[in-house]
């Protein structure tokens, strides 16, 4: 057993109701294995009794595995077209109380551009956006707000002026945007969907999964979105089978419930 990896997927789904099926096994064995050997740990069944009595390995285990990598405005190109095209196109079909989910948001990054971003067409106090992510530890930095100057580098200036104060080397969020999210933790592969949003954005963490589980995830969403809803997936992702799926592709990255 010290290495058996089928028993290492049934103890983790036992202790997180995370599936590792469901992640390409290669790729994820790969960095189970490294996060283990920093550690110092012997196989397994060791580790699993480890972080069942360490809080801190625990923690540090279903943020490692949940693949944590986020930034503000990522693909600013993207996000150009949100603000260009997306936005305008929601706010006239829906008006202007959209419902907005930001899937697997990490860090806070996405949904807070999204707020941001938004500001532009709708007053702040009228935006709401909800955004979830399977790692509570995360959600609980979403909630702090503070970020490094990377991280915020491709903010547009003026919202950086903004919405930004700097505390020593981090940068805080402001509290009008950040009260604006509303976090909750939330497992793709497993959880209830709400229904209605008028845009999904889920963006660079489908490409971990298996072409099942991807495929799974896509139709749920589909079923989440309120009809001539969108979604925004990210630059290294594509819906390969999309009309099949259900959705209308307005460009590679956006992605329309007709």
């Amino acid at each position: 057993m010290e290495y058996d990896y089928e028993y290492l997927k049934k103890a983790v789904f036992d202790l997180t109701k995370i599936d590792l099926n469901c992640y390409k096994e290669k790729q994820m064995k790969r960095r189970i294995d490294a996060l283990i050997a920093k550690n110092r740990i012997q196989g397994y069944d060791s580790y699993i009794s480890a972080i069942k009595q360490d809080k801190v390995l625990f923690d540090e285990f279903v943020g490692y595995i949940t693949i944590n990598v986020s930034e503000f405005y990522r693909n600013p190109d993207q996000w150009e077209i949100m603000d260009k095209q997306v936005f305008p196109e929601l706010i006239q079909r829906f008006g202007k109380n959209l419902k907005i989910w930001s899937a697997a948001c990490s860090t806070g990054d996405e949904p807070y551009s999204l707020v941001m971003a938004l500001s532009k067409h709708i007053p702040l106090n009228q935006i709401r956006v909800f955004a979830t992510d399977i790692d509570k530890v995360i959600l609980e930095k979403a909630h702090l707000g503070l970020y490094t100057e990377k991280s915020i580098a491709a903010v547009p200036a003026d919202l950086k002026a903004k919405y930004f104060e700097k505390i020593g080397a981090s940068f805080r969020i402001s509290d009008e945007v950040k009260s604006r999210v509303t976090f909750q933790q939330h497992n793709l592969l497993k959880d209830h969907y709400d229904m209605g949003y008028h845009l999904i954005v889920c963006r660079n963490v489908l490409i971990y999964f298996t072409e099942d589980a991807k495929d799974e995830v896509f139709v749920k969403f589909r079923q989440a979105l309120a009809p001539s809803g969108v979604l925004f997936i990210g630059s290294t992702e594509q819906i390969m089978n999309y009309k099949e799926i259900g959705y209308a592709r307005k460009n590679s990255f956006f992605y329309e419930r007709p």
